[in-house]
């Protein structure tokens, strides 16, 4: 059986052309989270919370707990993994978000697996929310990656 010699950790980059309290806010408020990822959510990220985003399309539902809000700058948090987002503003309408996620279990071909999934999955939430904050454009990205998931 193969061996990691690392636990794999995902992490995935993006410059967001909008104010730092902008982009905070499109993670933490459901209203506006569910226009680029899920279809809804129970409730805002605040420290110590938890939550549940679903994704009506696929029949999914994602536990979350929350464990450390910066506002304006990181979100902590657990849905089986640990979920990390540092938000840094470069300039006043520029925030550079970046996502880790780390903690991933089972095998070791499980890990990777989930690594892979995690990566893309978050790429295309950051491409969402580039698209939506930057141009007001909602790209169903989420939707469209699986669009016939939920037919057997």
């Amino acid at each position: 059986m193969a061996e990691l010699l690392q636990d794999p950790m995902v992490k995935v980059e993006m410059l967001i052309r909008k104010p730092v309290q902008e982009v905070f806010e499109a993670f933490i408020d459901p209203e506006i989270t569910s226009k680029f990822w899920f279809t809804h959510g129970t409730g805002r990220l605040e420290a110590g919370s938890h939550v549940q985003w679903h994704w009506a399309m696929y029949g999914a539902t994602a536990e979350v707990d929350v464990k450390e809000i910066e506002v304006n700058k990181r979100i902590l948090l657990d849905w089986g993994t640990s979920v990390e987002w540092i938000l840094t503003a470069q300039a006043d309408n520029e925030t550079f978000v970046t996502i880790t996620d780390s903690g991933f279990k089972g095998s070791p071909d499980e890990k990777v697996k989930q690594a892979l999934n995690s990566t893309e999955g978050f790429t295309i939430v950051l491409c969402g929310l580039k698209a939506y904050l930057e141009h007001g454009i909602r790209l169903n990205l989420v939707s469209d990656k699986a669009p016939y998931a939920h037919i057997s």
